[in-house]
């Protein structure tokens, strides 16, 4: 079947499905990480990060829904539960980060590994001519980007 035709049905590679279904599973686990580090985080930057990680989680959980709509336009089938999050997810769970700073740093890990499987997700997306597949990897680069970068100030990096 030719892009154009996958394209016109609705349909795109298992390739791309998988590509999209890690994203779920990863955002979605983001998500309770997040939410993990809202409830615990400590110190002198508690109300700042406080709110930032409710941002954080929030963005994640509309992350999820959009990947989860796309996949459903395109013919797949997204990921809808704990134990599909972490059998496809490529992020951690919370591991043992107890300072402010620690859980900041692993975001910004975190959002590194992003970015860079959101590209290959770009690249996949290109080379099947899946445009609006692209375009929302795309603003969702642009964004862990920001992310990234801020957190790393915060961190004096």
């Amino acid at each position: 079947m030719s892009n154009l035709t996958q394209q016109t049905q609705g349909t795109t590679t298992d390739e791309l499905q998988q590509i999209l279904n890690t994203q779920v599973a990863n955002w979605s686990l983001l998500g309770v990480k997040l939410h993990h580090y809202h409830w615990y985080v400590k110190g002198p930057q508690f109300y700042v990060l406080h709110e930032k990680f409710e941002e954080l989680y929030n963005t994640a959980a509309g992350y999820v829904d959009e990947l989860a709509e796309r996949m459903l336009a395109i013919g797949g089938k997204p990921a809808a539960s704990m134990a599909q999050y972490l059998k496809l997810a490529t992020l951690q769970e919370v591991s043992n980060e107890n300072t402010a700073e620690q859980m900041v740093g692993q975001l910004v890990a975190d959002f590194e590994q992003l970015a860079g499987e959101l590209k290959a997700g770009i690249a996949a997306a290109d080379q099947e001519g899946d445009d609006a597949t692209s375009d929302l990897l795309t603003g969702m680069v642009s964004d862990v980007q920001k992310h990234s970068w801020m957190l790393n100030a915060f961190l004096g990096n």
